[in-house]
């Protein structure tokens, strides 16, 4: 037999009863949970963005530390580079140290017995020379060490001789002939007589020529100048004057920092 349920259908429970509330309760839970994923949603935001804004935070207290330490070794670092610039000084007044005894051996050695010499001048530098006239000129010409040499030989012919035999001293570039004249006032080789005069009168013979010439070493390095070591000097003086300070206000900070200790 089949089985009938007599009972109304409002009074029924179980599968078979209808549905009394409808969907609202279900719409209703929905929202909700999506509400509380929202607000859960936000709240990690807000935490995630306040962790960034700490570590900010944390980043600039750092660099502002940074930055002081810093300055407090900028003393240190301008230390490095004046070391730096008096190894490039000594190094560069090494290798422009001029051999003037190597140039006056060889000079003794190229001089001809027909040549003897009453005046000699070395200069490193054009503002050292102390010549007048054309030999001013030559001089001038060069930002190299230069020699002057004053005096006398047996004929024109020892005088050419002569600047021949100075090309051939190490370093030697130029020879210029100032003067080289005859005591009857014949002239050759380019002199003039309007150039410096020897400061003893050597010629005691009518066949003797007085001369004047310049050597110049072109190639040689150029010394360092007292503007340059005046420079170094007070570049010195500052840095360790700044070095001063610095320990001084590091101390000052450290006493600070042990007082509030």
């Amino acid at each position: 037999m089949r089985p009938v349920n007599l009972l109304p259908p409002e009074e029924r429970r179980g599968g078979n009863a209808p549905t009394r509330t409808g969907p609202l309760p279900y719409i209703v839970i929905g929202a909700l949970v999506a509400l509380l994923a929202g607000i859960t949603a936000l709240v990690l935001a807000g935490n995630e963005v306040s962790e960034k804004e700490a570590d900010v935070a944390r980043l600039h207290r750092e660099d502002a530390r940074e930055a002081a330490r810093a300055d407090r070794l900028a003393a240190y670092t301008q230390f490095q580079n004046l070391q730096e610039e008096r190894v490039a000084t000594v190094k560069s007044l090494a290798d422009s140290r001029f051999d003037w005894e190597r140039v006056m051996h060889e000079l003794s050695l190229v001089l001809p017995h027909d040549v003897w010499l009453v005046g000699l001048t070395a200069s490193a530098s054009p503002d050292s020379f102390s010549g007048s006239g054309r030999a001013s000129q030559l001089r001038a010409g060069s930002e190299g060490p230069a020699l002057e040499l004053s005096g006398c030989a047996a004929g024109q012919d020892a005088v050419a001789g002569f600047v021949t035999a100075l090309k051939d001293i190490d370093g030697v570039t130029r020879v210029g002939v100032q003067v080289s004249e005859l005591p009857g006032g014949s002239k050759e080789a380019g002199g003039s007589s309007g150039g410096g005069e020897a400061n003893t009168e050597c010629r005691t013979r009518r066949y003797i020529a007085k001369f004047e010439i310049v050597a110049v070493f072109d190639a040689a390095p150029v010394p360092i100048t007292a503007t340059s070591e005046t420079g170094l000097a007070s570049a010195t003086e500052n840095a360790e004057s700044t070095s001063a300070e610095s320990t001084e206000t590091t101390s000052a900070e450290s006493t600070t920092e042990g007082s509030e200790g």
